[in-house]
């Protein structure tokens, strides 16, 4: 994928998590890297609301040069230290979406936020994720954001206690793809348990073949994301600007 093509997608991204009311304020950051490295990104600039993101005004970024946090370019500091640290340590986090979508981050804060397998969706996960129970508070130092790595590393989701969410992909549209199933299944478990009644969870042998037959649909992130972007196109093309 050329720049270009990078660029465009990633603003798509916050445009349809925009869409999808999963942002929050102008806080949260999507990141994708642009080195073989993974240390140069590409992400959001600081208090930049997720519906005026374009693919012009995306900020180029490189976690090993620090100079830009004491500078007017500086980007939001919780982002340089959760994005700066999982880019420059993890270069397989080809893509980083943080964010705080409803019944995730309400499942982040149960004692026990275990996406249980319980459907199609919820298996999807199942052994996919890490938890992060130790909330630290907001980000705001180097060493919350090696911690977050550290616990993230080997794990395409770190399901953050207190918090919220982040998702980890090779591609945009496989990232965006993870979000959209992970914030269905987790309100789909939240549902479930405000029912009151016992969930009915699938043995660890049928959550895996379920959660391994997801793999045959791979390539539905790639079309269900070009259709999105369709639909974007259709109510406002600016994301491309």
């Amino acid at each position: 994928m050329s720049g270009t093509d990078l660029r465009v997608d990633l603003a798509a991204a916050f445009r349809l998590i925009y869409e999808f009311d999963m942002h929050e304020s102008v806080a949260n950051h999507l990141s994708a890297a642009v080195s073989d490295d993974g240390k140069k990104f590409l992400m959001n600039r600081r208090w930049m609301h997720f519906s005026k993101v374009t693919a012009s005004n995306l900020q180029l970024l490189d976690s090993e040069d620090p100079n830009i946090m004491p500078s007017e370019e500086a980007p939001d500091v919780s982002a340089w230290h959760i994005h700066g640290n999982l880019h420059a340590a993890v270069s397989s986090a080809r893509v980083i979406l943080h964010v705080h979508p409803t019944y995730a981050t309400v499942l982040s804060t149960l004692k026990d936020p275990s996406i249980l397998p319980i459907d199609n969706n919820t298996a999807r996960f199942y052994e996919k994720i890490t938890y992060d129970n130790n909330f630290g508070g907001i980000a705001d130092s180097d060493e919350e954001g090696r911690r977050i790595t550290k616990i993230i590393s080997g794990k395409s989701v770190l399901m953050m206690g207190n918090h919220g969410v982040t998702v980890i992909g090779e591609t945009i549209a496989e990232a965006f793809e993870d979000l959209y199933y992970l914030e269905k299944a987790c309100k789909t478990l939240v549902l479930a348990y405000s029912t009151g009644q016992p969930l009915k969870v699938m043995s660890h042998e049928l959550a895996m073949k379920t959660a391994e037959s997801w793999n045959a649909f791979r390539d539905a992130s790639f079309a269900h994301f070009e259709h999105l972007k369709s639909v974007l196109d259709e109510k406002d093309s600016s994301y491309r600007d």
